[in-house]
């Protein structure tokens, strides 16, 4: 029953920051309708600037943290301004071949700046671990889990109980209803693109107790959140999130519980088998067409 719990604890942590991820390709292809496949790397670059500033400049881990999700967050504005913008209204697949080539250049440039060895950020977390009786939870993985949802409250309030959330909820509706109706519809695009920046930010810097950061590692997570965000459904905030955790947790069992091969294998099993009994993800609103 320990074990159980243990790897609970350790998937739902894993989950969570697949699920911001998630959260972060949601958020872009509600407001544009574009599939951001550099997400992950997005998340890896957050990461080597958090190292920078926290590793190599030694500043405070809150102060690194806050400086690299501010400075991702220009750099999601300034990404969707010179890569994506200018190819809107263009066939969907190139727009996702555009975001396909920022992510590998992303990849190349993180392997010149920073080389390709692994790296770790040392937070307040890293060490110490929370006793209940017999059962042992290190304290870097329950802060993923608090740090998340915190997040996600804070998205919450800001998309449902702000004017600039609003104004996002209405453009990610009807862009050119919005548009017609006095929202500045380019600037939300840019903001909800440095919003995704952020949080992708925010996860690789809670990753990073976790697991190394090198250059491909957002290849590899995004490659995992992808599948959260369509097991949820695809453009439901919430179920990123959930969609996230459940693959988290999925994955950490049959590590543990199954033969060597099916951690890798199983998440997808389950998403195939999701999507067959309810194509629209867990929480996608489900659509009938007339024939």
């Amino acid at each position: 029953m320990l074990d159980f719990v243990q790897q609970l604890v350790s998937g739902v942590a894993l989950g969570c920051v697949y699920g911001l991820i998630a959260l972060g390709f949601v958020l872009v292809y509600k407001a544009t309708e574009v599939v951001n496949f550099a997400q992950g790397d997005l998340m890896m670059l957050g990461g080597f600037f958090a190292f920078t500033f926290i590793g190599m400049m030694g500043l405070n881990y809150w102060v690194g943290f806050a400086g690299a999700v501010a400075a991702m967050a220009l750099f999601g504005m300034l990404a969707e301004r010179v890569v994506v913008r200018p190819i809107l209204g263009y066939p969907q697949f190139s727009i996702i071949m555009a975001t396909i080539g920022l992510g590998y250049f992303l990849r190349s440039i993180a392997g010149m700046i920073w080389g390709t060895d692994d790296l770790k950020i040392e937070t307040p977390f890293s060490q110490g671990v929370l006793r209940i009786g017999s059962l042992v939870l290190a304290y870097d993985k329950l802060s993923v889990i608090a740090a998340t949802m915190i997040l996600c409250t804070l998205l919450y309030l800001f998309f449902n109980k702000t004017t600039l959330g609003t104004a996002m909820r209405a453009s990610s509706e009807n862009m050119l209803a919005a548009y017609y109706m006095g929202i500045p519809v380019k600037r939300v695009v840019s903001i909800v693109w440095a919003i995704s920046a952020a949080v992708a930010t925010a996860a690789g810097v809670l990753l990073a107790p976790i697991t190394f950061i090198h250059s491909n590692v957002g290849l590899v997570l995004g490659l995992k959140a992808f599948p959260a965000a369509v097991l949820g459904g695809f453009g439901s905030i919430p179920g990123a999130v959930v969609g996230g955790v459940l693959i988290g947790v999925i994955e950490s069992m049959a590590g543990f519980y199954l033969a060597e091969g099916w951690k890798d294998v199983a998440p997808y099993i389950v998403l195939l088998a999701v999507l067959l009994l309810k194509p629209e993800g867990l929480f996608g609103l489900h659509v009938r067409k007339k024939v």
